[in-house]
């Protein structure tokens, strides 16, 4: 079992590092609060009871830059002091950035700090190991801080316009794929010879590298062909996938239950429950008055709940909070819920008559898939 603690918990590399961790039964994890960095007692109590810190906790935007340098340095300084306050040889994993080779106050502070926590590192016996991080994006990150991405989305999915400052060619990573490469590094498997020494750097390969126009583009379509029209755009692209799914997270929670036309002639009725531009798997289920089906969630999937008779209450849940958002539906007027990553979902029967509920995911049906997660909403 390893203790972790991650400063910056609540921010939105360490919020999806934390949710991603409290699923790994080898990982025990240390509660974090951004009011430990002002109480040295508080700071050192964290520090003593962690053998592996994640240092997150960092400021990424400001009016002035010299407050970001000065906001960083000493956010490192602090936890350095916590460390040698208690001798902690804890294994220190810091968030830097490729902006380090840059000539700008942030890639300096990045820089700086990963110093001030190597000399720790030093004098503790502690290890220290530096990931050069390119740009991330993912959900719920904070539009005009996070991403240019999360900017785009929130303007898109709220009738705003996006406006492309620089046309560049930008190297990204998915929030999902660089929480492994922390989790890696967490379990000391991120390399071979990564603690052959006190320090070790390691500079995050991006995955993908695309122009701001280009993924706008991608982005509109998506508003186009899904939100305005409901229809799946292709999920195959492992990057147009990532992409869909932070848009997904965009969307305000008052867009669903969409409704769906219904068709009536002599013969009866005819409803589109789904247009998709790639494969996925239909099926539906049938469930007696007052039962729930789900409480689960997903990482990766989208997947679609379309009421086609009977009454249901539906129920999503973003892990890590407390708000449930509640949608009824009505086989006679036909509608649907998407389902967003991370949030835990269920569906109930509250009529009185057998519920029938039509699914479609976007990926075939596997038992043994561990992107499904089990918790009550």
């Amino acid at each position: 079992m390893i203790k972790v603690g991650i400063t910056g918990q609540a921010g939105f590399i360490g919020n999806h590092l934390y949710t991603t961790l409290s699923l790994d039964d080898t990982i025990e994890l240390i509660p974090f609060e951004r009011h430990y960095f002002d109480d040295d007692s508080l700071l050192q109590a964290f520090v003593s009871k962690c053998d592996c810190i994640v240092h997150l906790a960092a400021m990424n935007r400001h009016v002035d830059p010299e407050v970001i340098y000065h906001t960083n340095v000493q956010l490192a300084k602090k936890l350095a002091n916590a460390c040698m306050a208690t001798q902690s040889k804890a294994h220190i994993v810091y968030s830097s950035s490729i902006q380090e080779l840059n000539d700008n106050l942030y890639g300096k502070s990045k820089k700086e700090g990963k110093e001030i926590l190597s000399h720790c590192a030093i004098e503790t016996g502690g290890k220290l190991t530096s990931l050069s991080i390119p740009n991330v994006f993912g959900p719920f990150g904070k539009p005009n801080y996070n991403s240019f991405i999360a900017t785009f989305c929130h303007k898109l999915t709220h009738n705003e316009t996006p406006e492309i400052h620089t046309d560049a060619q930008v190297k990204l990573i998915y929030i999902n794929e660089l929480v492994a490469i922390f989790i890696s590094a967490i379990k000391e498997t991120l390399k071979s010879e990564q603690f052959a020494s006190s320090s070790y750097e390691y500079v995050v390969p991006h995955t993908s590298a695309h122009k701001v126009s280009e993924i706008l583009e991608l982005l509109i379509s998506f508003k186009d062909k899904y939100l305005q029209n409901g229809v799946f755009p292709s999920l195959d692209d492992p990057f147009e996938k990532a992409l869909f799914n932070t848009f997904r997270c965009y969307i305000p929670t008052d867009h669903y239950p969409v409704s769906i036309e219904k068709h009536t002639d002599p013969r009866g009725a005819f409803v589109e429950i789904a247009k998709a531009n790639s494969g996925g798997q239909f099926s539906f289920s049938t469930t007696v008055p007052g039962i729930t089906r789900g409480n689960h969630f997903h990482t990766r999937k989208a997947e679609r709940f379309a009421v086609i008779s009977g009454k249901a209450l539906i129920q999503l849940r973003r892990i890590g909070t407390n708000e449930v958002i509640d949608y009824y539906l009505d086989g006679e007027n036909p509608a649907y819920v998407d389902m967003p990553i991370w949030y835990t979902h269920n569906i109930k029967n509250i009529g009185d008559t057998e519920l029938v509920t039509l699914f479609w995911i976007n990926e075939p049906y596997n038992p043994e898939d561990a992107d499904t997660y089990f918790e009550n909403v």
